[in-house]
């Protein structure tokens, strides 16, 4: 049995990836515009913020990136919910919302185990 080892980046990138493809449904009118370049925007970021903390040479730096991140995430949540509102794109959003949420968890934890490590 091949175990498949957990990359948190990785899953960062597939949730952007999926909020791209997700936005070309999108109407596009001057809502579908915003909303979509918004979403993405803060989903994207996301990752690319993940990303730097890979590069960070202390643990408060690495806490400040990953602080951002979880910022961002808060971000992407609550377009979720616009979009969820005003019912653009379908069923998908739901989904996409319990990936956003159980990032945002797991960056939370993350974080919080950093944390740690500078008390001790």
């Amino acid at each position: 049995m091949v175990v498949k080892k957990y990359d948190y980046l990785d899953r960062l990138i597939s949730f952007a990836g999926d909020i791209i493809l997700f936005t070309r449904s999108f109407h596009q009118d001057f809502a579908g515009s915003v909303l979509a370049k918004q979403v993405i925007r803060s989903a994207t970021s996301v990752a690319l913020n993940f990303g730097e903390t890979q590069g960070t040479v202390t643990t408060k730096d690495y806490i400040s990136k990953a602080s951002i991140c979880l910022k961002e995430l808060k971000e992407t949540e609550v377009n979720l919910k616009i979009l969820a509102y005003v019912k653009l794109g379908g069923s998908q959003v739901n989904d996409l919302l319990a990936e956003c949420i159980e990032l945002s968890k797991i960056c939370r934890t993350i974080i919080k185990n950093k944390q740690r490590e500078i008390r001790s």
